[in-house]
């Protein structure tokens, strides 16, 4: 073992925190890395939720490849969706253009916060003859159904149904409800059984299958993409916490389903940002927008205030963490022309195999930077470039 080597050796396996075992367990992946996390709808700016969420994926990558691993992150972009249909219409521009627009805001925040590229963001509208393969192949192993142009999954088929959330029947039923599942669809067999294909409505995008004319369901797309991007079983699968139920849930049963392969060997999820007591989205209009904070801070500061709380915490938006945030990272600059800390390093290394604890990892280097020690290897760790830009 080299010099190198033996810097970038773990004391043990990576361990983090997975959905589906409801506890943290070694992951330990081969040399590539296959991850999957569940992209924007882009009708509307990125928000502090957004970059929460891509930034835990980003610091695991970059561990990852600390180690020495290749990673491989698909993120997909659903640019076919109620919300996004529903606010081209009140702007009154074709939904692909509101798409387009979207996504090239999130994308130049992304390179902002100096996000790793992702290894592919395939688009929902270009899985369209994917996903009709797809549905066909549920349809055919029999864990499907046709009911008036629509095509649903039928959950009974599936024994493993609800295992990924661990929540009782009451509890999906009411996610569901909240969340688009539309459990009081007539068309349904059991309420629980969701959408594969569904006909569109008059002024929505449609294409033509065996089942009559239509658009995707919302879980499908990423079964499809995460399929034709990657394989059929995947290392880790992210997204927000909000998305265990019902859209995860939903994408394994129907993955496993069509394939009768494992989907997903680790399932990692990220808690949600909170503002005025209520999670952040879109949805409730509490909103804190990446493009606002890259006018008055330092997106390093931006990086640094979101990685100062653990991925698996909820935690709440005040108006002293940027501030707060800014401050530590001029301590950190400051301390650049002191010795390297190779202790730091492995500390801030052995802080990222324990469930990706970044609070500890920042209380680390926070405290070295305050003796003097230069910090800039440990900070790049956690994608905080200290050199001069």
């Amino acid at each position: 073992m080299t010099e190198a080597d033996a810097i970038n050796a773990p004391s043990g396996p990576m361990r983090l925190y997975d959905t589906f075992a409801k506890a943290v367990i070694p992951f330990e992946p081969g040399k590539i890395v296959k991850i999957y996390t569940c992209g924007i709808t882009p009708y509307d700016a990125t928000h502090l939720g957004h970059a929460a969420t891509y930034l835990t994926y980003d610091v695991l990558q970059r561990r990852l490849r600390d180690l020495g691993h290749d990673t491989r992150c698909v993120r997909n972009v659903t640019d076919v969706d109620d919300d996004l249909l529903r606010k081209s219409r009140e702007l009154d521009v074709h939904y692909l253009d509101l798409a387009a627009t979207e996504t090239a805001r999130f994308d130049e925040d992304m390179i902002a916060l100096e996000m790793l590229p992702s290894w592919s963001e395939p688009r929902a509208t270009s899985a369209i003859a994917d996903i009709r393969g797809f549905i066909a192949m549920v349809l055919d192993r029999g864990h499907a159904y046709e009911a008036n142009g629509a095509v649903y999954f039928d959950v009974s088929s599936y024994e493993r149904f609800g295992e990924l959330s661990g929540y009782d029947r009451e509890t999906m039923l009411e996610l569901a409800a909240e969340r688009g599942g539309n459990p009081n669809d007539p068309n349904k067999r059991d309420p629980l059984d969701f959408v594969l294909w569904q006909p569109s409505a008059p002024g929505e995008p449609a294409w033509e299958t065996l089942w009559g004319p239509g658009r995707p369901g919302w879980h499908i797309e990423c079964s499809a993409l995460a399929m034709r991007e990657l394989d059929t079983t995947i290392d880790l699968h992210g997204g927000g916490s909000d998305l265990i139920f019902p859209h995860h849930e939903c994408e394994r049963a129907q993955s496993e389903a069509a394939t009768g392969d494992l989907f997903v060997r680790h399932w990692m999820h990220q808690a949600m940002v909170r503002m005025d007591g209520e999670k952040m989205s879109k949805s409730l209009g509490n909103l804190v927008f990446v493009s606002e904070l890259r006018k008055e801070f330092d997106t390093r500061a931006i990086r640094l205030g979101v990685l100062s709380h653990h991925y698996r915490t909820e935690w709440e938006w005040h108006d002293q963490l940027m501030p707060d945030a800014e401050a530590m990272l001029d301590r950190w600059l400051g301390s650049t022309g002191g010795a390297p800390g190779e202790s730091i390093l492995n500390e801030v290394r052995a802080a990222l195999d324990d469930d990706l604890a970044t609070p500890r990892a920042v209380t680390a280097i926070d405290s070295a930077a305050r003796s003097g020690v230069n910090v800039t290897a440990a900070a790049l760790l956690l994608g905080i470039n200290l050199e001069d830009r």
